[in-house]
């Protein structure tokens, strides 16, 4: 179906500041095709021109955060990305600037095999968060997967400046340098491109590769293709690597994990195989819990999730076995000891261990002092966890996804301790931006009663 006259409607709509309108033809048009790019690219222009627009009305502030970002977090822990996409582009209406909900918006359509689309979410949150990492190489990755080198290049090299030991985009310049030094050299060899390789099934492979996304059906051949090969050569690795990426793309994490660890046997302590293996084995228990909510058996579910979280907290504790120094690593495997919002994972003095040794880092400041302040609150160190709280809200605005938490927490504390005048302005604060959020609307309630 050709929608090119239906987004022309909606650029117009811009064009001419009717925001409300352009975004309604933009979600209309994702509701029928998920992975325009075109579309995701003009939904996301068009709500930061509207919070640009209205940022200064009152009702504007009002209402954003009416559906939480922990909604779509909890269907992204069950597996449902396409639910959960949905959800944070309700979010992101109100919140586009959001990086955490920009970052995951883009996760879940790649999982949801939606690559267009996730590129056009990661070269906008490259656009508004140029200091984000992880958003630098998730772009430069859908760049080096769509073919563009120099341009997958230029967001590692970004990445790169705001953390020069990031070992993911260091491996990955020299991989993408390498391969545009080829490239070049096969150019200038020959009078047309297509001479470089006389072989034409290798000329069809390597078009194939520079494509921003095969079909089904190619990713088939590929895999028979694969598997033929590796039939002969059981003991290659890269053989293994790559059949464990294409049974992945297919959706089968189970046999890409079997291949994956046949890999790691072969290569022992490889950080990106290990991380690998984390990931497959993370979507093998997600799809799991899927087919047991689809079957109404809840007690599996709960107890799969149960297993998710202990299988995540394992995982990153391998990855900083490999990689000790990663501030970042280090700071993911203390979130995932702590918990998420709300649910104690039973690991706060092993976190608080690896957030006390870790360097100062001003990008990392922040998640430190929250984590550090999760930890006290499980411990029963009111005051302790009260002053890392007050410092992780340095700076951090009451509508956001992190500032509603910490001051939710600072209201539970206070409320603890009796100090309900306090508690009473901290859960306000909340009240203030979002009348949803969690159960503050019935603690207001109860705080006035009293």
């Amino acid at each position: 179906m050709d929608f090119t006259k239906h987004l022309q409607k909606a650029d117009e709509a811009v064009r001419r500041r009717n925001y409300d309108f352009a975004i309604d033809l933009y979600r209309q048009l994702l509701d029928l095709d998920a992975d325009q790019e075109a579309a995701r690219r003009g939904l996301r222009q068009a709500t930061l021109a509207r919070f640009e627009a209205k940022k200064g009305s009152k009702l504007f502030r009002a209402i954003g955060g009416a559906v939480p970002l922990t909604k779509a977090k909890a269907m992204v822990k069950v597996g449902k990305h396409e639910a959960a996409a949905k959800a944070l582009e309700d979010y992101l209406a109100k919140s586009p600037k959001d990086e955490e909900a920009n970052l995951l918006l883009g996760i879940c359509l790649e999982e949801a095999g939606h690559q267009r689309s996730a590129k056009a979410v990661y070269e906008f949150l490259a656009e508004v968060a140029p200091k984000n990492p992880e958003g630098l190489k998730r772009a430069g990755a859908m760049m080096q997967a769509t073919g563009d080198v120099p341009r997958a290049l230029e967001y590692y090299e970004r990445a790169l400046a705001i953390d020069p030991r990031d070992q993911d985009a260091l491996k990955a310049r020299k991989n993408l340098s390498a391969e545009a030094a080829l490239a070049s050299t096969n150019l200038d060899a020959v009078e047309h491109s297509r001479d470089a390789v006389a072989d034409s099934e290798q000329t069809r492979q390597l078009e194939r590769a520079r494509r921003r996304h095969l079909t089904r059906e190619e990713l088939e051949e590929d895999r028979e293709r694969l598997e033929a090969r590796f039939a002969e050569d059981p003991r290659d690795v890269e053989l293994m690597t790559q059949l464990a990426d294409v049974h992945d793309k297919l959706g089968d994490p189970e046999a890409a994990l079997d291949m994956a660890e046949r890999a790691l046997d072969y290569k022992k302590g490889d950080y990106q195989l290990v991380s690998k293996i984390g990931v497959y084995r993370g979507k093998t228990i997600k799809r799991r819990i899927a087919r047991a909510d689809k079957d109404g058996d809840r007690e599996t579910a709960d107890r799969l999730e149960g297993e998710l979280r202990e299988h995540e907290v394992a995982d990153f504790r391998r990855r900083v076995e490999l990689r000790p120094t990663d501030s970042t690593l280090v700071l993911e495997l203390a979130r995932r000891l702590v918990g998420e919002a709300g649910d104690q994972s039973g690991g706060a003095d092993e976190a608080l261990g690896l957030l006390q040794k870790l360097p100062h880092e001003a990008r990392l400041a922040g998640d430190v002092s929250f984590l550090k302040g999760r930890c006290f609150q499980a411990k029963g160190f009111a005051d302790l966890a009260a002053k890392e709280f007050e410092q992780a809200l340095e700076g951090t605005p009451a509508s956001d996804e992190r500032g509603k938490e910490i001051l939710y927490n600072l209201g539970l504390l206070a409320e603890e301790q009796g100090d309900l005048e306090a508690a009473r302005s901290r859960f306000g604060r909340v009240f203030e931006v979002d009348i949803s959020y969690r159960d503050v609307a019935d603690r207001m309630e109860r705080l006035r009663s009293n």
